[in-house]
């Protein structure tokens, strides 16, 4: 496959993957990104191997732009991008692919519109959308197939994915929980997009039920074949897990590893650029945007 030159936007309150993703194509400067604001990044990118444990081979983030030109000029030098620009759209012709690495979903459709009409294969941080119809105004202005990828990449996340011996330990799946803090908008799809991934067999979506007090919300989803309960616990620490409750036993999957599942999507994203196919299907993503929307308070 040939290297890609990627692009990469950013930066959104609490979200330092711009720094995380660039590291992992590019490698990173030990000194400037110990100064990044987010220190578990240089936490975990130190016990990986480079390059054998990186991106390297499979492209370069070449150009960032983030709407503060110091934190992209510092951005820049912990994760080794050449080009800082002025404007994002300014990246067009010279990248490959682009990552808008932002999860405050509302200004997604602003940001990435002028790459899926210039043709531009882009990565949108989850959720892609707060609202079905921005989801598929962006899903349908698509110039071909699955130019647009969307995940958590959690759904990647090895520690959380059901091995085919605790599947048959414990049986079809009926009732789901899961918990993580922080704001249901932003990092509620952390824990129900792992959760859909699982469940192919869920049947339609029947309901969704939010309820919120004092921080700590929690969204009850019901399909046809199994029901969900998602808490959100806010500034309250809360463990990220998810328990699986099947007919004949139950088991809790916790999530530890945050360099790995990152990795994963992002080798997704340039498998999907070279090869323009998807496991990830236009009406799963719409059924997990419509989920976000329904379970706002």
């Amino acid at each position: 496959m040939t290297k890609l030159k990627i692009g990469i936007i950013g930066i959104s309150e609490g979200n330092g993957h711009p720094y995380s993703w660039s590291a992992i194509f590019n490698g990173y400067d030990e000194k400037y990104m110990k100064e990044c604001s987010f220190p578990v990044i240089p936490e975990y990118l130190s016990k990986e191997e480079f390059p054998q444990n990186f991106l390297t081979n499979l492209g370069t983030v070449t150009h960032v732009w983030t709407q503060d030109n110091a934190k992209s000029k510092h951005i820049a030098a912990a994760s080794k991008i050449m080009n800082v620009v002025n404007e994002p759209n300014d990246m067009i012709g010279s990248v490959d692919a682009v990552l808008l690495a932002r999860d405050d979903a509302e200004n997604h459709i602003k940001l990435a519109m002028p790459f899926i009409k210039a043709g531009v294969p882009i990565y949108i941080d989850k959720p892609l959308a707060l609202t079905v119809e921005e989801a598929q105004l962006m899903l349908f202005s698509q110039i071909y197939e699955n130019q647009i990828f969307t995940c958590s990449s959690l759904r990647y996340a090895q520690e959380l994915i059901l091995s085919d011996i605790e599947k048959e330990n414990i049986g079809n799946i009926v009732y789901v929980e899961g918990s993580i803090v922080k704001k249901w908008e932003t990092y509620g799809i952390h824990i129900l997009e792992p959760i859909i991934a699982q469940l192919p067999k869920r049947g339609k979506l029947l309901s969704v039920i939010p309820v919120k007090h004092e921080g700590i919300q929690i969204v009850i989803i019901k399909w046809e074949n199994c029901l969900a309960n998602l808490k959100v616990t806010g500034l309250i620490p809360s463990t990220l897990s998810i328990s699986f409750f099947g007919e004949k036993g139950n088991i809790v999957k916790r999530f530890t590893d945050s360099f790995s599942s990152f990795k994963a999507s992002l080798k997704h994203f340039v498998d999907v650029v070279h090869t323009r196919k998807s496991v990830i299907s236009k009406e799963e993503i719409l059924e997990i945007v419509e989920i976000i929307e329904k379970g706002k308070c």
